[in-house]
């Protein structure tokens, strides 16, 4: 069974059922469940992107991603010394701090980080599913 690092916006569109997410993604989700994991950084930047209001949710941010930690509870990959020193090893094609340490943190915990980032798919430093 495949060890998957959800992106952040896999991840709003999962738990929010949105059909955002391309049904091959969400089957693949779906069967690894138990082996799916969540970065720290994605709870950041999803309240960062809703305090700018690019992403809309029907609550308090805090109280959203609670909830949604509730009902699919995840793995928590944290950020730790090991991942701080990976993002500087990694030669991504943006320069995205949260992408980068996405990335590293795949590495580091030997999971297939699951996005549709076009840099993050194309990029040969982590191993990614996609479409």
């Amino acid at each position: 069974m495949s060890r998957l690092l959800l992106d952040s916006h896999i991840w709003l569109w999962y738990t929010a059922g949105s059909r955002d997410l391309p049904a091959v993604l969400r089957d693949a989700i779906d069967q690894a469940v138990g082996a799916c994991w969540l970065s720290p950084i994605t709870l950041w930047e999803v309240g960062m992107l809703a305090h700018k209001g690019k992403v809309r949710l029907r609550q308090d941010a805090g109280e959203w991603i609670a909830q949604a930690l509730d009902r699919f509870p995840l793995r928590e990959a944290p950020i730790n010394f090991e991942v701080a020193r990976e993002v500087s090893e990694l030669e991504l094609p943006q320069s995205d701090p949260a992408d980068h340490f996405l990335a590293a943190t795949a590495r580091v915990f030997g999971l297939t980080l699951v996005t549709m980032d076009g840099h993050l798919a194309l990029s040969e430093e982590v191993e990614t599913l996609t479409v």
